[in-house]
């Protein structure tokens, strides 16, 4: 797995931008930016993941409930981001955590470089003066690494989150070989692509898989792939790579 997230980020490199890896503890972070930040985002990994570590500690169920919780009430926006996105698309909060905090990185990045990258984990935040073509990695699939997800500049900060469930040490309920999910919020497009991919058993199930993401709402697009099988809704266009 750790060759195919090398492949992987090789390929989604932005031309001009500074490529670096920060790493504390499960969390990975491939990061691009106008200059080298790497010491402001291992600050910003460390105070985010503070931020979860304290509020499982006072509420357990937010590290294993497969199903939302409740409005945690007065806490940390990473932890309102990831209730929320838990809630719109029906599973545990935990479900969201990479999105969140590449998002959450993201925003704190942004105050040094106007251009912006963070992935996790295959769940990406972006700032970007152009276009972006994504790359999909969906395991044992024809249509791995060949299909690509062309998303046109946008003014403000976006997020793509694909979730597998052929691939990785991710929970999923599904085997989808892989499912992207385009949005504003990159919390809640991880946990829409975890929901999305839980209901793709075979690729017959994709058509009811996209009806279900496209009634989360802020979700803007998804790509589903299954086997030689690719389904397709929204605000993106695919690319042959």
């Amino acid at each position: 797995m750790f060759e195919n997230r090398k492949i992987y980020r090789v390929c989604h490199q932005k031309q001009g931008l500074v490529n670096f890896n920060v790493t504390v503890k499960e969390t990975n972070l491939n990061i691009q930016a106008d200059s080298n930040l790497s010491e402001q985002a291992l600050r910003s990994i460390l105070k985010h993941r503070q931020y979860i570590e304290n509020h499982i500690a006072r509420c357990p169920r937010f590290a294993d409930s497969l199903t939302p919780l409740p409005d945690p009430g007065i806490a940390p926006k990473i932890i309102s981001e990831m209730t929320m996105a838990a809630k719109t698309a029906g599973v545990g909060p935990m479900a969201a955590v990479a999105g969140a905090v590449a998002q959450s990185v993201g925003r704190d990045l942004l105050q040094w470089s106007s251009n912006l990258l963070v992935e996790n984990g295959g769940d990406i935040f972006i700032k970007s003066d152009t276009h972006t073509i994504f790359t999909i990695y969906a395991g044992s699939s024809p249509l791995s690494m060949k299909t690509g997800i062309k998303v046109g500049r946008r003014p403000v900060s976006f997020a793509m989150c694909t979730s597998s469930g052929t691939v990785g040490h991710s929970k999923s309920f599904g085997k989808a070989d892989a499912v992207s999910v385009l949005a504003d919020c990159c919390a809640l497009a991880d946990a829409a692509a975890t929901a999305i991919c839980n209901l793709v058993q075979t690729p017959k199930d994709i058509e009811k898989a996209i009806a279900a993401g496209r009634c989360m709402t802020g979700v803007q697009g998804l790509v589903i792939i299954s086997g030689k099988h690719i389904g397709l809704w929204g605000g993106l266009e695919l690319v042959k790579l």
